[in-house]
């Protein structure tokens, strides 16, 4: 594991100005037509990639800004204010990027891509998920045909976000062909390595930008791609927390836009009678309150994160208890991200409704649903459900 000491707090308000800057002049002016064509939000990326924000996370040593997890969320949640497509699309590359991050001590190939992502500002895609295995990503059916030096891997997978677009692909499966499903590595590929045949499209209610269609990946590698470290402890300690948090952020950025409108909405109200406050103004403070306390749960599990990653304990990860709260912040986050567009809804009333209204929050609500069914709760509840029998209570 490797932690991070955190950019300076005036560098990082001045880091979070350029994205706000960035958000208002690039991503939300072509949020709309990412949205409607279900495209790749191209201009976007690309003005991140200026502010070398795709290496923020690696370690100033491999020359990128060494950002902490919970500055990384901040970003996550500034962008999610202007399109989420382009924030979720940050947060995918950026969970990839710390597994390569807090795992790269064994391998020398690892710690020397993280130099070539940050000069490069290459994007890495992820391909986790498997045709069969009903999205349990602790299970692989494909499997790393290695000859001692180099392997062969085919992988049918029923969505690789954004895949079309990326650098870099990192794909699990299990260790070799007589490996136990659970038994699963970690491969970084490269483009030139793998070719992607499209087996499904992607045209979804919400989160159109992100292309998350799905194909069947065929690659050629190198063993010293494969990290060394279990893809179980890498779920465990990074994936899996490094998730939940930048999801919630971004989600939490969509949310507090959505009370934005509302707010605006309000004071255009109120200048029509300045004497009596409009009756939405009831309905903002309870829609404020709401988003206080998502914010409020965001903060504290991700400021926990920060606090183990620094203590370098991997055997904290294993803490019935933390993963209980790790899933408990995703299944909360993506609820409360549909209640508060609701509420700002019946605030704005039939102007949120419409798609060419200035106070439109169509967009809003149709990426607030797809919250709750990205690694769906359900699954989430169950497998918690199993944590809490085994879990003494005092963690």
């Amino acid at each position: 594991m490797q932690d991070h000491e955190s950019l300076n707090s005036t560098a990082f308000v001045a880091l979070i100005s350029e994205v706000r800057r960035v958000g208002k002049e690039i991503v939300a002016p072509h949020a709309a037509d990412v949205d409607e064509k279900s495209r790749f939000p191209g201009e976007s990326i690309d003005a991140l990639r200026k502010l070398k924000l795709l290496s923020a996370y690696v370690p100033e040593k491999n020359g990128g800004m060494g950002l902490n997890v919970v500055q990384v969320a901040k970003i996550c949640e500034v962008l999610g204010h202007y399109c989420g497509s382009t924030a979720m699309i940050y947060a995918m590359h950026k969970i990839q990027v710390a597994c390569l991050v807090h795992h790269a001590s064994g391998s020398n190939y690892a710690k020397l891509y993280l130099d070539k992502l940050a000069s490069e500002q290459r994007l890495i895609a992820s391909a986790t998920t498997e045709i069969g295995i009903g999205g349990d990503l602790r299970s692989s059916i494909c499997a790393v045909e290695s000859n001692g030096a180099s392997f062969d891997l085919v992988k049918k997978a029923p969505v690789i976000s954004y895949g079309v677009d990326a650098d870099d692909l990192m794909v699990t499966a299990r260790r070799h062909p007589e490996a136990a499903k659970s038994d699963q590595v970690h491969v970084l590929l490269h483009k030139e390595q793998y070719s992607l045949e499209q087996i499904s499209d992607w045209d979804a209610l919400g989160f159109r930008g992100t292309c998350s269609a799905g194909f069947i990946v065929t690659a050629k590698g190198n063993d010293e791609q494969i990290l060394p470290v279990p893809f179980a402890d890498i779920l465990s300690q990074t994936m899996h927390p490094f998730a939940h948090i930048t999801w919630s952020a971004l989600w939490l950025g969509i949310a507090a836009d959505a009370v934005n409108m509302a707010r605006k909405f309000v004071k255009n109200e109120a200048k029509r009678n300045l004497e009596m406050p409009p009756i939405s103004a009831i309905r903002l403070g309870e829609v404020e309150s709401v988003l206080q306390t998502m914010r409020n749960n965001i903060s504290v599990t991700a400021a926990e994160y920060q606090s183990m990653l620094l203590k370098n304990d991997a055997e904290a990860f294993t803490n019935f208890g933390f993963g209980i709260r790790m899933n408990n912040l995703k299944v909360t986050s993506s609820q409360l991200i549909v209640d508060i567009v609701g509420k700002a809804m019946l605030i704005c009333g039939i102007s949120s409704y419409r798609n060419d209204s200035a106070f439109s929050l169509c967009r809003h609500l149709r990426d607030a649903y797809g919250a709750a069914l990205m690694v769906n709760n359900d699954r989430i509840l169950l497998h918690n459900s199993t944590l809490l029998l085994m879990h003494k209570g005092d963690e």
